[in-house]
């Protein structure tokens, strides 16, 4: 399981690395983003290449992937920066046709990997279209949080319970092409759906990749302050010991996990909406 690690600073990134993240984010992506999720508590990128340099500076072999901006008029230029400043994986954020994927895979050239975020509820419709270019594609990651703004629903995690992930995931994996979906809180945080449940579909689904959330950090992005309130190497081995654990499961036994998820979102969707009526 590769765990990312959202960043644009160079002492926040190699205190992550050092802790055992194996992909350090860099999120340059800003093109609609306030718009989308302004009203909530999500990350908002500041991030420019030289950022990257930066990261690639001080870590010289880690893995860096660089989310970049929507396919745009300067899309070519924005890709070539973030190549030369040292990413190894070019992210495509909210793209809606396979046009767009065509478009940025011949940019790319094989110069760098690409990963998908598929966040898009057209981009999830014209799945099968966008994997006839699955020779250009090296991952797909599922964006939980805008696909399900876009789908009109209460809560990221009802793409889990309700299959939407799991439909994805399996055409995506008859490509051949490693896939991954949302992020997760620390192991034993008290969350409206618990990480380990969410660990227990990534197993079962056969995901491969997944974001170390905000929420993990407990939203801190000064690494002193970080270093003072979370031992990040411990809180990552709990998640390894309890990904470990899962790979030891039954099918049943997954099964079973998936049934616990399945209720969990339930009952918060449900408690959701009883507060929006009051």
């Amino acid at each position: 399981m590769i765990y990312m690690f959202i960043t644009n600073d160079p002492d926040m990134a190699e205190y992550a690395w050092e802790s055992g993240v194996h992909r350090i984010f860099v999120d340059m992506e800003w093109m609609g983003k306030y718009e989308r999720q302004g009203f909530l508590d999500t990350h908002m990128a500041l991030s420019t290449s030289e950022d990257v340099t930066a990261i690639r500076n001080r870590l010289p072999d880690a893995e860096i992937m660089t989310r970049i901006n929507p396919v745009h008029s300067e899309s070519f230029m924005e890709i070539n920066a973030s190549i030369e400043a040292g990413t190894d994986v070019i992210m495509l954020p909210m793209f809606n046709t396979a046009d767009e994927v065509e478009k940025v895979i011949r940019l790319i050239d094989g110069r760098v990997r690409l990963c998908l975020l598929l966040e898009t509820p057209q981009a999830l419709t014209r799945i099968d279209d966008i994997l006839e270019y699955s020779a250009g594609i090296d991952e797909i990651h599922l964006g939980l949080n805008d696909l399900h703004l876009g789908m009109g629903l209460d809560f990221m995690f009802e793409l889990l319970s309700g299959g939407i992930v799991e439909y994805a995931a399996r055409k995506i994996q008859n490509h051949d092409i490693r896939f991954g979906f949302g992020g997760i809180s620390r192991v034993g945080r008290k969350d409206a759906v618990s990480s380990k449940l969410i660990i227990g579909e990534h197993i079962r689904l056969g995901s491969e990749m997944v974001i170390l959330s905000r929420a993990f950090r407990m939203g801190i992005n000064d690494v002193a302050e970080l270093r003072g309130k979370i031992n990040l190497r411990t809180e990552i081995t709990r998640v390894d010991e309890c990904v470990n654990n899962f790979r030891n499961f039954s099918k049943k036994q997954l099964e079973e996990n998936r049934c616990k998820l399945v209720i969990a979102v339930r009952n918060f969707v449900s408690s959701k909406r009883e507060e929006m009526t009051v």
